[in-house]
Order: C-alpha cells, then sequence, then structure tokens
C-alpha cells in the first residue's frame, strides 16, 4: 500500500525548519527536479518496472498519480488511479515502489518537485511511456 511519509516544520522567532525525520534516503543514488511550465501540464504517464522513486515538493503544490501497472508491454485500461497531493509546506514524501507510472501536476505556479531514485541514469533500461489519456 503507498502511503506519504508525513514531514513536519517548526517555526521560532528565528524563521521556519521543514523535515522529515522518517525518511531513509539509504537508497537512493541520484536527484533531479521536475517543474512544469504551465499549471494545465500533466507528465502522464510515465512508468518504471524496476526503478523506485521518491516524490517531494520543495517549492508550490503538487497532484500525483499513480497507477500499479499489471503488464509492462500492453497495460489494462482500467486500472485503479491512485491520488496523493503533496505540499511543500509540510515536505511529506510519497516513495513509489517500483511497478507504477505516474502523472505529475503542479497546483500552484512556481512549483518545484523534487525526485530521488534508487537507480543512477543510464544504470538500467526502465523507462515506459504511456498516452497521456490512458488512465483518468
Amino acid at each position: 500500500m503507498l502511503t506519504t511519509i508525513i514531514g513536519n516544520t517548526f517555526v521560532d522567532e528565528r524563521g521556519t525548519l521543514s523535515f522529515n525525520n522518517e525518511l531513509d534516503l539509504s537508497e537512493v543514488k541520484r536527484m533531479y527536479f521536475i517543474e512544469n511550465a504551465h499549471l494545465s501540464i500533466q507528465r502522464a504517464w510515465q512508468g518504471h518496472q524496476i526503478e523506485k522513486r521518491w516524490f517531494v515538493a520543495v517549492s508550490g503544490k503538487f497532484l500525483i498519480k499513480l497507477v500499479k501497472i499489471d503488464n509492462f508491454e500492453c497495460p489494462s485500461d482500467d486500472l485503479e488511479v491512485l491520488s496523493f497531493e503533496l505540499d511543500s509546506k509540510t515536505l511529506d514524501t510519497l516513495p513509489v515502489e517500483a511497478g507504477y507510472a505516474s502523472s505529475i501536476q503542479a497546483l500552484a505556479t512556481d512549483s518545484k518537485l523534487m525526485v530521488y531514485s534508487n537507480y543512477k541514469m543510464g544504470e538500467v533500461l526502465d523507462n515506459y511511456k504511456y498516452n497521456p489519456t490512458q488512465w483518468k
């Protein structure tokens, strides 16, 4: 079952400290950022059969939709879509196990999503792209 790892903030006269003390990044080998050009853009659907990823909104807010792929070569059209909202104010993290395809949409202007991966770029051939309207 997919669930977010809840972060938190501490505020005092010096400012704000955002943290996620439950997040274990010992598997991470690389990281990158996603910034959509417009709020209407959905980066849908990209899947990974063996790669695990972690999503963290570091600025703004994102809607992340996920589907568990039943067959990477020819997935079913009726797969269940799971939806998660990530907000930079809470620093929640969405760990995504291997076997899922994702759709990523910014919900606020100037949003930035940090993504961690457990594989280096080019280490494995594991990138599956599907029709952006495949799952609603």
